[in-house]
């Protein structure tokens, strides 16, 4: 197998499970020394240290909440201590809070979390690693079909979440890029393992509004990351790539 990512240090969020788990096996697969975060599950994220550390590449699992926007630098310094550098970012750690805007009983704290997770939090890590992400550097941000359209009640403030990270990208992309580095959006679908599915009915609705009519698997949507990262994408930027099932068709 062709390993076009051979020094090149990556960093993951979210890494100890699905999404964050599958693209850390498969940028290890191309090569590329790993780096990831978890929040709680420390027997998880070793488990995926070692299937790396299995596939020749050297590999660290750090525990950082992205909720907490403070430790974003300390988490950059940290990899950059412990590899040498920085080439890739993948800011895919994210959390889901469901509720109608009208909702009386709404876990306005939950809310409050899910945006400093999804939006405050990833902004912090690339304003961070913004500093030392060497030429050529590339930052893949994971949002979802639902950064773009709103297919289910009670999904606005998931949605507005993602929305507002991709527009954000956009300006990465426009700020970088004259140090070559490259800033795209992979927009994920619904996934098998994924976040928290929602109710059965709300699920089989999303499903059949999908071209493919069907949940995608982590390592789908890893492959469009991996694509990213790639030098096969060196004139890529400021996109958003669909890799969702069809869900905007």
């Amino acid at each position: 197998m062709s390993k076009p990512l051979t020094g090149k240090v990556a960093l993951v969020t979210g890494g100890s499970r699905g999404l964050g788990a599958a693209t850390a096996r498969l940028l290890a697969e191309q090569g590329a020394d790993v780096a990831f975060t978890y929040v709680s599950s420390e027997k998880q994220a070793q488990a995926v240290v070692d299937e790396v550390h299995g596939k020749g590449v050297k590999a660290v699992a750090f525990q950082s909440d992205q909720a907490d926007t403070s430790r974003a630098p300390a988490l950059i310094d940290e990899v950059v201590a412990h590899f040498g550098g920085l080439d890739i970012l993948v800011n895919n750690a994210a959390i889901s809070v469901a509720g109608t805007v009208d909702d009386p009983d709404a876990d306005t704290a939950a809310l409050d979390r899910m945006h400093a997770t999804n939006y405050l939090g990833v902004i912090a890590v690339i304003r961070a690693a913004s500093r030392v992400l060497r030429a050529g550097g590339r930052i893949i941000t994971v949002s979802s079909g639902l950064g773009s359209r709103v297919g289910a009640p009670g999904l606005a403030d998931y949605s507005a979440t993602k929305s507002g990270i991709e527009r954000y990208t956009m300006g990465v992309a426009r700020d970088l890029g004259p140090r070559n580095i490259t800033a795209n959006v992979v927009e994920a679908g619904l996934m098998e393992g994924g976040m928290q599915p929602p109710d059965p009915e709300t699920l089989k609705a999303l499903v059949s509004s999908l071209s493919l009519q069907r949940m995608g698997h982590p390592d789908e949507i890893a492959a469009a990351i991996a694509f990213l990262a790639s030098p096969a994408a060196s004139y890529v930027t400021g996109a958003v790539l669909d890799a969702h099932g069809g869900y905007n068709a």
